[in-house]
């Protein structure tokens, strides 16, 4: 292995990345951040092998690379995994069930998939003898609704909905598994990550798609806040909890630092997008045990990651904008 230095852009700054050259699994690689995880590996020259079952990434979004490998397989499957595994020496594990109203109808699939997929991959990773650094990808969502602002680490966890107890869940194992085994693993927590190539209709690829259908944007909890991370760079962040020594064992949240509420967000995405649309309360639209206020500190970070993210929520929302209006993402075409 040999270190690789790329300088790209991203918000319009240019980042200077040193990377130690090592071969890649992504579970959930054709996902959302997982397509973005696998362009800035490839960026870098590194060796990535995508694991996913496509259930909801879509393989259009991953590029065609000399350097990737493809393994349609499931996390839940343990033959699958130990093909996936089998001679990585990095793991980053976002496969999972991600959209949280589905949860409310099939909560035994996203503890199947989030939480025994996670322990799976963790396990096989251990016992493969090559993995030396594994990232498991959980969620803001386990911490519940601010209790103090901004939410560190130590935030207390009270999540609100089956996919956050899920991915608590295998958060916590992830943790167990490593001080038991001395295995080298990093948490990521995630805030509420946005931008193109989205694949599942989360708030802002809902408004585009409301929007986009020249109609009434029906909205439920308008008031409720979130800290929304433009993709790069949550992916930058991922990318740094692999080389980084001292992120070994830590849980690190990964978000802006700042929260907008969703009102204030359609409205901004209405005046990007030069669209003229009435916001109209629509009580099906609101979560049965909603999550009111997110938002991130991310001085850890920023101390041990090296990182701080440098896409504006407006810079950010304009390029998710161009890239749905030169997609033709209209309507259904983005979730079919």
């Amino acid at each position: 292995m040999g270190i690789h230095k790329t300088l790209f852009m991203e918000g319009g700054k240019f980042l200077l990345v040193s990377f130690q050259e090592k071969r890649f699994l992504v579970t959930g690689g054709a996902g959302f951040v997982g397509n973005e995880v696998v362009r800035q590996l490839l960026a870098k020259e590194s060796t990535v092998t995508v694991f996913d079952n496509f259930s909801s990434g879509k393989k259009n979004y991953l590029p065609n690379h000399k350097k990737l490998k493809v393994i349609r397989g499931n996390i839940t499957n343990e033959n699958d995994v130990k093909k996936a595994v089998k001679n990585q020496e990095a793991v980053i594990n976002l496969a999972a069930l991600p959209f949280i109203p589905d949860s409310y109808d099939h909560p035994a699939d996203f503890f199947s998939v989030n939480t025994m997929g996670s322990v799976n991959m963790i396990l096989e990773s251990i016992r493969s003898k090559t993995v030396d650094i594994f990232v498991q990808i959980s969620t803001s969502e386990v911490y519940g609704t601010a209790q103090k602002i901004p939410m560190d680490e130590n935030h207390p966890t009270f999540p609100h909905s089956t996919y956050a107890v899920s991915k608590l869940a295998a958060d916590r194992a992830a943790f167990t598994l490593h001080r038991e085994h001395n295995f080298p693993t990093v948490i990521i927590r995630p805030f509420n990550s946005y931008g193109p190539r989205f694949t599942q209709p989360y708030i802002i690829p809902e408004i585009i798609r409301q929007i986009s259908a020249n109609r009434n944007l029906r909205l439920g909890n308008v008031k409720s806040s979130r800290d929304f991370t433009f993709v790069g760079d949550t992916a930058r962040a991922i990318l740094a909890a692999t080389k980084e020594k001292k992120a070994i064992g830590e849980v690190i949240n990964v978000g802006s630092g700042y929260d907008v509420t969703i009102l204030k967000l359609a409205n901004t995405i209405l005046k990007l997008s030069h669209m003229k649309s009435k916001i109209v309360y629509d009580r099906n639209r609101k979560r049965p045990f909603d999550v009111n206020k997110l938002v991130c500190d991310n001085s850890k970070a920023k101390r041990i990651l090296k990182w701080k993210p440098v896409v504006s929520l407006e810079v950010g929302l304009k390029q998710t904008l161009d890239w749905a209006k030169n997609n033709d993402i209209s309507l259904n075409s983005a979730f079919g």
